[in-house]
């Protein structure tokens, strides 16, 4: 199973999971402290944030106090909490004397913990997940000494900065990375870049808003040209050509990546070149029809496989079940300051980062194509970590808005108005619709430019 809807039946899988736990922290909370939840729904069973416009479920059943079910509109989940100023916007409730089984009736360290339990849930189910990838696969790393081919150019932005294919990067911002994924991790906040081109270094410059014209990564490492499968009726399967071949050259030129083969192969149009690769160790040629869009029909080989077949040399770390989870820790940590920093990146608009954010579309193309779980919990991991950030934010509609109102109290000694809260949550919810409405329509912006 491959294609698109191998992403989209991911995606689904992931928001539908971590909408249940977060609003299962909520539920778990308020129940810990003889709270009654009125409802507990994955996804919204009406127009949000407008709880009167088109209110209709896909599948609802009371069990107990509870009523739990399906909503239509998919951006979300919540559980309606008795006594709470919430998305439901229940007037009528509020407006009647409090109840001891009511939110509001509640010590402000119990409503703390109701609010924060979805977010707790959140962080918590973050790290569990990256404890069991590193106990499951480990974790691989590629050292900075194995890209000997350097890097390969994916994006004319990184054309335009001045990297150019088979640079190798020796320092961002004065720091000399040991594995490719630090380079990663620091890119996008770099300021200069130093590269070694040709056996002499290079300094370039980054400008401060250049994250907001990125269409892709600036580049991936330099590979080895090996086919990973022949396209029917191409002059690769005319020429026998099989998967896991390797390409080392043609005619007289050597072609040691598959950046070097692409560029060389591309001035060739129309014509036969004799083709020499590696087949179980042996140079063999073979003359290949280049087509007229300079290219002999193959499909290049995943880093994945390239490393399975020992291509590309990573370092794997293994983890035992119980160093997992302080490993797992660790790591989780780590992601959630990399996303902190990255939201801060995001609200410097000198930076014009936020022209990178997306909605539920570019959440959905994280996932890949082909059905992978290490991905899979990766991704999810990550996208955990995202929404529990999201949702600390104090926006009032956002649990982090709750969490301001109930800080106010517990500092002041004086709750905050419930008519200050109902208006403060109109906007916060109005608001919060405002920014849905950007990040999902700068995907469809994307999806039009391409």
């Amino acid at each position: 199973m491959s294609g698109i809807w191998v992403q989209v039946v991911q995606f689904i899988m992931a928001l539908s999971l971590l909408i249940v736990l977060h609003e299962g922290g909520h539920f778990f909370f308020a129940r810990l402290f003889k709270t009654r939840v009125e409802k507990f729904y994955l996804f919204f069973d009406f127009l949000f944030p407008f709880s009167n416009i088109l209110p209709f479920s896909l599948f609802k059943k009371k069990i107990g106090e509870t009523v739990w079910g399906i909503g239509w509109f998919p951006l979300g989940g919540y559980v309606k909490i008795a006594g709470m100023v919430d998305e439901s916007m229940d007037k009528e409730q509020l407006a009647k004397p409090p109840e001891p089984w009511e939110f509001r009736s509640k010590k402000a360290w119990q409503r703390l913990l109701i609010m924060l339990g979805g977010i707790i849930v959140n962080v918590l189910l973050a790290f569990l997940i990256y404890a069991m990838i590193l106990f499951v696969w480990g974790k691989q790393r590629l050292p900075i000494a194995e890209m000997k081919q350097g890097i390969m150019v994916t994006d004319s932005l990184a054309y335009k900065l001045g990297f150019r294919d088979g640079d190798k990067i020796v320092a961002v911002d004065g720091q000399r990375p040991k594995y490719y994924d630090e380079i990663l991790a620091e890119m996008l906040y770099a300021k200069n870049v130093v590269v070694e081109r040709e056996g002499k270094e290079e300094t370039l410059t980054m400008p401060v808003d250049w994250v907001g014209n990125l269409k892709k990564g600036l580049f991936v490492t330099a590979v080895p040209s090996v086919i990973g499968t022949v396209q029917q009726g191409s002059g690769a399967a005319a020429a026998g050509l099989q998967a896991k071949d390797q390409i080392i050259g043609f005619n007289e030129l050597k072609t040691p990546t598959h950046a070097s083969f692409k560029k060389e192969a591309g001035v060739y149009k129309g014509q036969v070149i004799d083709l020499h690769f590696l087949r179980d160790g042996r140079e063999m040629t073979a003359k290949v029809q280049v087509s007229d869009t300079g290219t002999i029909g193959f499909m290049q080989m995943g880093i994945d496989d390239l490393i399975k077949i020992g291509l590309i040399k990573v370092e794997t770390r293994k983890y035992g079940f119980f160093e997992s989870f302080p490993a797992g820790l660790a790591l989780g940590v780590d992601n959630i300051k990399g996303y902190a920093r990255q939201l801060g990146l995001i609200l410097d608009f000198k930076t014009k980062a936020y022209k990178q954010t997306g909605g539920f579309i570019s959440m959905a193309n994280i996932y890949g194509r082909e059905w992978d779980w290490q991905r899979f919990w990766s991704i999810t991991a990550m996208i955990s970590i995202a929404l529990a950030i999201m949702n600390l934010l104090p926006i009032p509609g956002l649990d982090g808005g709750y969490v301001v109102f109930t800080l106010i109290e517990m500092i002041t000694g004086r709750k905050v108005n419930e008519k200050v809260m109902e208006v403060a949550t109109t906007i916060g919810l109005v608001l919060l619709l405002c920014l849905m409405v950007l990040v999902n329509g700068n995907d469809i912006f994307k999806l039009l430019k391409h």
